[in-house]
């Protein structure tokens, strides 16, 4: 009975001050920036796949590196022909499942780096590698499939716009080229940031709730009003991370105009200054979006004390 009277007045609160998702994502961002623990984990754990990522790959990809270097100081062939591009194509189906290698053992990884990060800001929340697994699976071969669709538009987009018209010696219509490869990532943006929040919830619900992967997935698209509000976060982390690019670009050129009285040392060292902070900066982000989802969760309880496993 008095768990019945918790929840009706937990109800009422929530329906007389409902909470929009950017509303708590704002205090969770406070909350993640005073503890800097959360995103040292997440940066150690990251950037340690990293690491180990760049060693195997130079190891066993050494001459790949190199001729692809070669190749990509001669700009002419993209821009006439795309052979570039086409070659690069037959490269990655060559090396295709060392590439579905590469991304299991990330997902793998992620899924402990991750859960360790949830713990350390959820103490409430269980380990669950048995679900989280192949929940990472599942996110990061669905944004791999993602990304080779947008790749493949823009190079059909491409060959139409661009290459083919060369090839019978007209014109190249660039202008709408460009404005059709800024629609198609407008579009793929849109896809992912609308649809990813499923994979992103999921593994949360079951550290939460001790659910298996399928279960989890089946609770994540039954979340009713919470959904609108997990939405909301994807779209501005989507955002945040754009500006994020736009803000890193901005940095990299401001020595720019001071190149002829600055040595290649120093821009290399401000280069890979921006990119370190960039790669901070997203990795706080993420920590962010992570622990924005948990709160959102546990905010929404009553809606959720339901068997959501069913």
């Amino acid at each position: 009975m008095s768990q019945q009277v918790v929840r009706t007045a937990a109800e009422v609160s929530r329906r007389a001050a409902p909470v929009r998702g950017t509303q708590s994502f704002v205090g969770v961002m406070f909350a993640v920036w005073k503890r800097p623990s959360l995103t040292a984990l997440e940066i150690a754990w990251r950037w340690s796949f990293g690491l180990l990522a760049i060693g195997c790959i130079w190891l066993f990809a050494r001459d790949i590196i190199l001729m692809w270097t070669l190749k990509v100081r001669d700009i002419e062939p993209i821009l006439l022909r795309g052979h570039l591009v086409a070659r690069g194509t037959i490269d990655v189906q060559t090396y295709l499942w060392p590439l579905l290698v590469a991304i299991a053992g990330w997902s793998v990884f992620r899924s402990f780096g991750r859960g360790a990060v949830l713990r350390r800001w959820d103490k409430s929340l269980a380990r669950r590698p048995g679900s989280m697994i192949p929940l990472m699976l599942l996110r990061a071969y669905s944004f791999a499939a993602l990304l080779l669709l947008w790749l493949a538009l823009l190079i059909h987009i491409a060959r139409s716009c661009v290459w083919s018209p060369m090839e019978r010696n007209l014109e190249p219509s660039y202008v709408p080229g460009f404005a059709m490869a800024v629609a198609v990532t407008l579009l793929v943006f849109l896809l992912w940031a609308t649809t990813s929040w499923i994979l992103r919830i999921a593994p949360i619900l079951a550290m939460s709730r001790g659910l298996g992967a399928l279960a989890s997935l089946r609770a994540a698209m039954r979340l009713g009003a919470l959904r609108s509000k997990l939405i909301e976060i994807n779209l501005v982390m989507g955002i945040v991370k754009v500006a994020l690019i736009v803000l890193a670009l901005v940095f990299s050129s401001c020595p720019l105009p001071f190149e002829n009285v600055e040595s290649q040392t120093f821009l290399t060292c401000w280069w890979i200054g921006v990119g370190v902070l960039y790669l901070v900066g997203s990795d706080y982000f993420h920590v962010v979006r992570a622990a924005a989802y948990d709160s959102l969760l546990r905010l929404h309880n009553p809606l959720l004390d339901t068997d959501l496993s069913r």
